[in-house]
């Protein structure tokens, strides 16, 4: 009985081993797969935009908002041009402009040359010559020019009334008498003109009834319309 026991056991044994074998010999264990990684997206560039971040974007449609708004119509059919603040004459003479430019060209070119002088320094305002006390019954004034002789005019007035109306200056002297009243007197010369080469210029010397010297001075570089005054006291 005992062999017989021995004999089931050793076939047990022989037949289980057997299988370990057959199994080893067909089982093969299958390694794991490697999973790349993910590669890592890289930010695309975006492409340099062609319009103008100044531009003006049109108002959107009320109806379509994706639709920009169309120029309004007007009566005439024609879009209205852009305001300007600069004046334009439609009815200039191009000759006037061209006559103008030229004369302010040559105008220039005197000044650059010491021929004429620069308007910018005439003198625009009135000047007072200051109080002639005397006892003389007239006085005699003598005008002239003493620069370029280039057609200065002076105007002379005693009292608001003209004692010579025009008076075109020369190298010489040129000679006038004014006759005053008892008391105060006003005496003007005043520069009718500029001269072709600068403002007016003058010198003027004052004598009384006697021949006596009373007074000398002179003017340059007046504009048009500027005045020289005296105020003389017959005593």
């Amino acid at each position: 009985m005992k062999r017989i026991l021995f004999f089931i056991f050793m076939i047990g044994v022989v037949t289980t081993g057997y299988s370990q074998i057959e199994f080893n010999k067909t089982f093969k264990v299958i390694p794991p797969v490697a999973i790349p990684p993910k590669a890592e997206k890289k930010p695309v560039p975006e492409k340099p935009s062609n319009k103008d971040p100044f531009a003006v974007v049109p108002k959107p449609n009320a109806k379509n908002p994706e639709t920009p708004m169309e120029d309004p119509t007007y009566s005439n059919g024609k879009k209205p041009e852009p305001i300007s603040m600069i004046e334009h004459n439609d009815f200039d003479d191009p000759g006037e402009a061209l006559k103008e430019k030229l004369s302010k060209s040559l105008d220039r070119s005197l000044v650059n040359e010491g021929l004429k002088l620069d308007s910018r320094m005439l003198v625009k305002i009135d000047v007072n010559f200051g109080d002639l006390r005397t006892t003389s019954e007239y006085f005699v004034i003598k005008c002239r020019d003493f620069g370029q002789i280039d057609g200065d005019l002076i105007k002379a007035s005693l009292n608001n009334q003209a004692v010579k109306e025009r008076i075109q200056l020369q190298s010489n002297y040129q000679v006038f008498r004014i006759y005053f009243k008892e008391g105060i007197n006003t005496f003007e010369l005043e520069a009718l003109n500029r001269g072709s080469l600068g403002g007016n210029t003058a010198e003027f010397q004052i004598y009384d009834d006697k021949g006596k010297f009373v007074r000398s001075d002179f003017w340059e570089n007046w504009d048009t319309g500027v005045k020289g005054k005296f105020i003389i006291v017959k005593e």
